[in-house]
């Protein structure tokens, strides 16, 4: 009864305090809506918008259930999860956050994850996009698209071992000793991937509406979250609440034997990671080993702002966030210090001085390149693809509103 009274009285002081913070600073709270929009705007609704509306397809027509059979040998005894979970976790590391959260929701509600399973999955299939480490942090904010080799090795290493770490996670059920018993049959994948088919009693345009309908509901979510704590960083920063508590982490940072100056990117980070990556970048008194640290664990602990999203997604299931969250301090600890083993013998390797012939080839990523052009394109042309998604999203609503 205590505890339950201090939670209220401690959330009804911050949204004071909130409240009372953006009416002191307007123009700084709303330079930040401003950066926020424009992330949401230009860059995470294109991107994340294909994948959301071509992942409910694929759950409707029941492909994800033919991949689950086929993985189920691969994913069962290393995760002990389904096989369904290595769709999730291939199209998490595709899209990056929150999809990972987002299409384990969506397997939980249609029956094929337990909770336990689904906790365990959610815990290691929401990870960083590729495009993003070495695009907007490696080349964008470091000017060193090598970076992004250990950047990106560091947070997907990191992310198998949280998965092999959680698969002790939990007690085993009767169902999932059943599911070993399987073997690799590709008549019962395709017997599930009918017979599911057969079940989804939508038409086609009924399950199309309801994708799009369902992915954009999902990411207006996600870009209220993206300002919010943009919102909140900002004037934490001003506060001086991000100063203060930086102070307490100089001491853990110098340790650790990095300079105390890391702190604020550090703080910053946990609360978006996009500012935090930027503000490590930007810190010249520490080396670039220590930068990629820092933002290793950064990317691996994916801040409070796409925690917040993936909350309010798992609050739609009986998924528990915490050990979501756990998962999300082992991994970003793991992806920084996988960033410091193998600083050497990749990065300083090859990297160090010239280019070696056999070097880790990521002139994908420079600039000229296609995938380069694709990032910069994918910015100029995001708010175009945005606002036509908008406007069939407001067509469909109306259409059902009008039904009923």
């Amino acid at each position: 009864m205590l505890r339950s009274k201090i939670k209220t009285i401690f959330l009804s002081v911050s949204v004071i305090i909130l409240a009372v913070s953006l009416i002191s600073y307007p123009q700084e709270s709303f330079e930040a809506s401003i950066r926020g929009l424009k992330m949401w705007w230009e860059i995470v609704f294109p991107s994340l918008l294909p994948f959301f509306i071509v992942s409910e397809m694929l759950i409707g027509f029941g492909v994800v259930k033919f991949i689950g059979v086929l993985l189920e040998p691969l994913m069962r005894p290393l995760f002990k999860v389904p096989g369904v979970g290595g769709f999730v976790w291939a199209m998490g590391m595709a899209s990056g956050y929150p999809a990972g959260a987002k299409f384990t929701a969506r397997l939980r509600q249609e029956g094929q994850l337990t909770q336990i399973e689904a906790e365990r999955l959610v815990s290691f299939t929401n990870s960083s996009n590729p495009l993003f480490i070495f695009g907007a942090v490696a080349v964008g904010f470091f000017y060193n698209p090598q970076l992004g080799v250990i950047l990106a090795l560091a947070h997907y290493l990191g992310n198998i071992c949280v998965g092999l770490i959680m698969r002790f996670y939990g007690k085993e059920t009767p169902a999932e000793r059943v599911e070993k018993r399987k073997g690799f049959k590709l008549r019962q994948a395709l017997s599930a991937l009918h017979q599911t088919r057969l079940k989804e009693k939508r038409p086609i345009g009924k399950l199309l509406g309801d994708a799009v309908n369902s992915s954009i509901q999902t990411l207006l979510m996600i870009g209220g979250f993206i300002i919010l704590f943009s919102v909140v960083n900002k004037l934490l920063f001003h506060l001086h609440i991000t100063t203060t508590i930086a102070n307490a982490f100089d001491i853990l940072l110098s340790f650790l034997g990095l300079p105390p100056l890391l702190s604020i990117p550090f703080i910053s980070g946990l609360f978006e990671i996009t500012l935090g990556s930027e503000l490590t970048s930007q810190v010249k008194e520490a080396t670039l080993m220590q930068q990629a640290m820092i933002t290793s664990f950064i990317l691996a602990f994916s801040g409070f702002s796409v925690q917040a999203q993936v909350a309010s997604i798992l609050a739609q299931t009986d998924i528990r966030f915490q050990p979501f969250f756990i998962a999300r301090i082992i991994h970003g600890i793991l992806a920084s210090i996988f960033a410091f083993i193998l600083w050497k013998p990749v990065y300083l390797r090859l990297y160090g001085s010239e280019e070696p012939s056999n070097a880790i080839p990521v002139g994908l990523f420079e600039k000229g390149t296609w995938l380069h052009s694709y990032f910069h394109h994918l910015i100029e042309l995001g708010p175009l693809i945005t606002i036509f998604s908008l406007i069939i999203y407001v067509f469909l609503l109306f259409q059902r509103l009008g039904k009923n």
